[in-house]
């Protein structure tokens, strides 16, 4: 299985500055068959840069989408607007959970709407520091999982990435550094969790991101965590040397098994 990294900018980076980082990236990181490299800008500028990026380094998500196809309303873009675009679409961050108030239900909708239309949803799940303090951990993410999947087919899964990113250990809030030791058996619950739903073969196929303030530095340990496929890269991936650095790592890494 491919390692995949992926690089969520956020809400960062004008049309401009968003080519001036995909020049600087395709000059430092190379053509690999082992590591499937995705980056995800904002909305604005992903039909400018999926025009710019080599598509044999680079694939493209949207870091959104709303789950109807098409209708009134103000504002949206649809997973179908976004079909012949982009490989893959990030649902329930946790900044959407959060900020934007997106419940279990919302996100559910969303991934069966990503699978619909043939683009793959990157699925993000992970507990707030309260809920790890009050040992809610594997009920938030039993409940996150299940309810996400809850209307997909067995077929319809092998199309599903999900990314576990512990709210507690993202930059954004002020984020501790997580070890391994706290990663892999929630890992180890997610293909638990897929396997009652679908069995043992699909989870084991499934592939699986860590997040939460991953850096070049860091990227390594979480890479060799058994279970872990990649990573979901936030605030380093705008960091056109740290993004290189980590995919760099991940190569490394890749090759030498």
């Amino acid at each position: 299985m491919k390692t995949l990294i992926v690089g969520n900018w956020k809400m960062h980076l004008n049309t401009h500055d968003a080519s001036l980082l995909v020049k600087r990236l395709n000059d430092q990181i190379k053509t690999q068959r082992s590591v499937d490299v995705v980056l995800a800008p904002n909305m604005l500028v992903l039909q400018p840069i999926s025009l710019e990026i080599d598509r044999r380094k680079f694939g493209l998500a949207a870091q959104n989408a709303y789950s109807v196809d098409e209708g009134a309303y103000t504002g949206e873009v649809s997973f179908t607007m976004l079909r012949d675009l982009v490989d893959y679409v990030i649902v329930g961050h946790s900044e959407r959970r959060i900020y934007f108030n997106e419940s279990n239900d919302v996100i559910r909708d969303k991934i069966q709407a990503s699978v619909r239309n043939e683009i793959s949803p990157i699925l993000c799940v992970g507990e707030t520091k309260q809920e790890k303090l009050q040992h809610e951990t594997r009920r938030v993410i039993h409940d996150q999982v299940t309810t996400a999947l809850a209307n997909l087919t067995s077929e319809e899964i092998d199309k599903v990435v999900i990314a576990y990113e512990p709210v507690w250990a993202i930059s954004t809030f002020q984020g501790e550094q997580a070890k391994p030791s706290d990663i892999e058996p929630i890992f180890e619950l997610i293909r638990s969790i897929v396997s009652d739903l679908y069995g043992h073969q699909v989870a084991e196929n499934l592939r699986l991101l860590y997040g939460g303030s991953v850096t070049s530095d860091t990227v390594s340990g979480y890479l060799k965590i058994r279970g872990c496929n990649g990573a979901l890269v936030g605030g380093a991936s705008i960091n056109y040397k740290e993004f290189s650095g980590i995919v760099e790592q991940a190569y490394a890494l890749k090759n030498k098994a």
